[in-house]
């Protein structure tokens, strides 16, 4: 003789049901949330109007995200850069950009504003310049970077007119490029320099040379 199911046990039979139900669903949500903050993101920074060196057309893009006040980027600059140069951005292989980075406050300014204005007056002067700040980085972190400074630099680099420098910083010439790049800065979330990203690929270690010439020639093969 079959029995009846009392309303207690049925009761507890859907309510059982339905935690089964909200479980599963906290489980399949928190899956997706955790896939998301996985993605990388699939970006790389607009170069256009930045300083760049290389072919327009290379099939590989190296942005550095720098300070001039920064000393890690004046070892990068002068101990990276150029084997880079030689390796890919003279053989038509990378396109070589800058953006400035600002976390040295107002000599960071300065400095983006005087390059920024060079590259505005003459652009072939520009990496010129750009060598030529780095150099001028001291040993210690004494304030170094002013207008006369900046002007005193320009006046050592060949196709650089110091007097239009020098209106160019007084009115403030070019401070949309430099807070154009604070924006981009900004949306890529840039927490130290020097940042190295090749086709939208942060390196880990900017320093190390061979992680660089491998995602450089992975991006070769992609293309």
């Amino acid at each position: 003789m079959k029995s009846k199911k009392s309303p207690i046990k049925i009761v507890m039979i859907i309510s059982l049901i339905i935690v089964a139900l909200i479980v599963a669903l906290v489980v399949l949500i928190n899956n997706n949330n955790s896939e998301s903050n996985t993605e990388t993101s699939d970006g790389q920074p607009s170069i256009e109007g930045q300083p760049t060196m290389g072919e327009s057309d290379a099939p590989v893009t190296v942005v550095e995200f720098g300070d001039f006040k920064c000393p890690a980027c004046k070892v990068w600059g002068e101990n990276i850069l150029p084997q880079l140069v030689s390796d890919y951005v003279d053989t038509g292989d990378v396109e070589f950009s800058f953006i400035n980075v600002l976390f040295h406050g107002e000599e960071s300014q300065l400095a983006s504003l005087a390059a920024e204005s060079v590259y505005n007056q003459n652009p072939d002067a520009y990496w010129d310049y750009h060598e030529a700040i780095f150099e001028a980085q001291p040993s210690d972190s004494q304030e170094w970077v002013t207008k006369s400074k900046m002007l005193e630099l320009a006046s050592s680099v060949s196709n650089i007119d110091t007097e239009q420098l020098e209106t160019a910083i007084d009115d403030n010439t070019q401070i949309d490029e430099v807070n154009k790049d604070t924006d981009i800065v900004n949306a890529f979330d840039i927490q130290q320099t020097p940042t190295i990203m090749i086709n939208g690929i942060v390196i880990e270690d900017p320093f190390n040379y061979e992680s660089i010439q491998n995602a450089i020639d992975s991006a070769l093969e992609a293309s």
